[in-house]
């Protein structure tokens, strides 16, 4: 009996938190360069269960063996096994802005040991140290000319320095060089991960490693293409559709869930109340 409350409990929690995943996706939906969240409810190692006998042997001195019979197998509890962002491209939307970067993926290598496609990132200054990488290309020109993007953190070039700009009447080149009046300034800092999915995953759609090391470049590696264009974003990649039956059926599984919580309460004061009159 005690066994169905930690069970149910397990799943109450794990859909809980799956609800709280999904409504943020949602809630980025129009974020531009969010990369939804994906989760996996996996169930704790089965228990197998047997049944201990004691068999009389007939002989004079009333010998005993014991015996062992196997039940099955009995599942514990179920938790929300790890989350992943989904790194696939969202859609482009022209904003007409100087300062608005899209990225555009082209090929790039699997990783032979997860089976993963890489992917590439803008490189951003940390200001706790190291770099961060995100998808999320509007920026903009902070009171000193350097492109920052939406917190006001530096947008670093291929060099990983800060790029500093007269002002917005620049242009970015398909390869990532910003040219102000024809002059080639800075090229524009693109890294590659060839397994994003080990990449964590913070605040405001920006993304570092687990050590603080820093990302290759991904230009002139074999077999990685991109492309870059401006006055372009590239939106979310949330299914809104899709995430609403996804809210739905996770609703449905914790009120599942609930109920038979329910049950387990009701059953326990009926012995608690009755039997133990008996």
């Amino acid at each position: 009996m005690f066994k169905g409350f930690y069970t149910v409990a397990s799943g109450m929690i794990s859909q809980q938190r799956k609800t709280e995943l999904i409504t943020n996706n949602m809630a980025n939906a129009n974020t531009p360069g969010f990369k939804a969240d994906q989760s996996t409810i996996r169930s704790f190692p089965d228990m197998l269960l047997s049944a201990i006998d004691h068999k009389k042997i007939p002989t004079d001195n009333s010998l005993g063996v014991q015996t062992i019979q196997k039940i099955g197998t009995l599942n514990t509890a179920v938790y929300l096994q790890e989350t992943l962002a989904n790194h696939t491209q969202g859609s482009l939307m022209e904003t007409n802005m100087t300062t608005d970067f899209a990225l555009i993926d082209g090929n790039f290598p699997v990783d032979e040991e997860s089976g993963t496609r890489g992917t590439v990132f803008f490189r951003i200054e940390h200001p706790n140290g190291g770099e961060a990488y995100t998808r999320n290309g509007n920026f903009t020109l902070d009171g000193q000319g350097f492109l920052v993007n939406g917190d006001g953190y530096y947008v670093l070039s291929e060099t990983g320095e800060r790029i500093n700009l007269p002002n917005d009447n620049f242009q970015l080149s398909d390869d990532g060089t910003i040219y102000f009046e024809n002059n080639a300034v800075a090229t524009l800092g693109i890294s590659f991960s060839e397994n994003p999915n080990v990449l964590v995953k913070s605040d405001n759609g920006l993304f570092r490693t687990a050590d603080g090391a820093v990302l290759p470049t991904a230009y002139g590696q074999d077999g990685i293409s991109f492309g870059l264009r401006q006055n372009y974003l590239e939106g979310s990649n949330v299914d809104t559709a899709k995430s609403m039956t996804d809210l739905l059926t996770t609703y449905r599984a914790f009120e599942a869930n609930q109920k038979v919580l329910q049950a387990y309460d009701k059953s326990m004061e009926k012995a608690v109340n009755e039997i133990g009159k008996v």
